[in-house]
């Protein structure tokens, strides 16, 4: 298998982790020999419900059984997709209600885009240092990585950059800027935060200039930081929302929403303004659908303040310099990039599933399951800190 699997599907890095997968279950991922491995990454946050939640399994059985593809997006009338858009709706501040489901994180970023030059007339686009917001050409192009992009270029014109949490940068957002485009919490660079009531100040600037506001939501939203979406904690609501990863429980998806007179820009001049063959598939709704409804329905969200407070009380040992992000979004900050990679390496020996951040080589991924228990909380830790203990002897 491991043969085939390096000849015949295309490899992303020169080294795969290469687990050979058999079944996965709540947190935990079996490999083809029945060894469990503890999962700390969840598909890169987007297992928000673990493994097979048996909730998700059901909703996709069941329409499954009824239909998968009909047509292309926004034609037909399919009621899981009407029932989630409109729930989701319902959870968003006005004038949030009406939304485009795509297939991925970076389709719904390219979706934003598109309605943000065609809304305003303008074509600036205003993004961050740092930022990642998928490997698409128009998510490549305001990636805020230099080394990860020139290879590719030439990419979209008219963007500018600012840096993050930098209160002299929003002076930048001109009557010139269509949009600006940030992650509510930067991720590859290293689950930053925003401060000092940054996002306030951009969301104030936008209002000024009349600049469309983007958030990237794709990785903290649904739950991870202890709210829906992660912009509910800074007073910031943005004119787009961009998500994705945990929306359908590890199926792929992606998804915008704005209001509906934004939204309705799409529609003409030209007609089919943005077109999905599959976005929107009425399986992948049903399991949208049921994945909302347990988040919002259970404690799962307040739970995981708690278990990031046992994070952060576990995680302590004199070579982890700093543990950044908030939620069940964390990232161990490591004295080097050659111990952050012997933890993830080392740690995955020993059947804790761990993994790197984009554009910080001394960060460690942290952002299980938010259904992880403390008990499975306490057994990765003592992993994390036995591997450090060993890598100091």
């Amino acid at each position: 298998m491991k043969e085939d699997f390096l000849k015949y599907q295309a490899q992303t890095t020169p080294n795969p982790l290469g687990l050979e997968v058999s079944h996965a279950k709540g947190s935990y991922i079996y490999d083809s020999q029945g060894n469990a491995h503890l999962d700390f990454v969840a598909g890169v946050s987007a297992c928000g419900l673990g493994h097979c939640h048996p909730k998700i399994v059901d909703a996709v059985r069941e329409q499954v059984e009824k239909y998968m593809h009909v047509m292309v997006y926004g034609e037909y009338i399919q009621k899981p997709v009407v029932a989630y858009t409109k729930l989701l709706a319902s959870l968003l501040p006005a004038p949030l209600e009406t939304t485009y489901m795509v297939n991925s994180g970076t389709e719904a970023m390219e979706g934003a885009l598109k309605l943000a030059r065609r809304f305003t007339g303008r074509t600036q686009i205003v993004a961050a240092h740092g930022a990642y917001h998928g490997n698409t050409m128009g998510s490549l192009s305001i990636m805020g990585y230099e080394d990860r992009k020139s290879v590719f270029r030439p990419l979209l014109s008219d963007i500018r950059f600012i840096h993050f949490n930098s209160l002299p940068d929003v002076q930048k957002i001109t009557e010139k800027t269509a949009a600006v485009v940030l992650e509510t919490i930067q991720g590859g660079a290293g689950f930053i935060v925003p401060k000092d009531g940054y996002l306030q100040k951009v969301r104030e600037r936008c209002n000024q200039t009349g600049s469309v506001l983007i958030l990237d939501e794709i990785q903290p939203g649904f739950g991870r930081t202890g709210k829906l979406f992660a912009f509910e904690h800074y007073n910031c609501s943005p004119d787009i929302l961009v998500m994705g990863k945990a929306m359908a429980s590890g199926l792929p998806v992606g998804g915008f929403t704005a209001s509906r007179e934004m939204m309705a820009t799409l529609q003409n001049s030209p007609k089919l303004g943005h077109i999905t063959t599959f976005g929107g598939n009425a399986v992948i709704a049903s399991a949208c659908l049921a994945t909302l409804q347990e988040i919002t329905g259970s404690t799962l969200m307040q739970d995981t303040l708690a278990k990031e407070k046992l994070f952060r009380k576990l995680l302590k040992h004199r070579l982890i310099q700093e543990v950044r992000g908030k939620g069940l979004l964390l990232a161990l900050i490591m004295e080097s990039g050659e111990l952050a990679n012997y933890v993830v390496l080392e740690c995955a020996k020993k059947g804790l599933i761990l993994f790197w951040l984009l554009f910080e080589p001394k960060a460690v991924r942290i952002s299980p399951p938010l259904t992880i228990s403390e008990q499975e909380i306490q057994k990765g830790c003592a992993v994390i800190l036995e591997v450090l203990t060993a890598y100091e002897q």
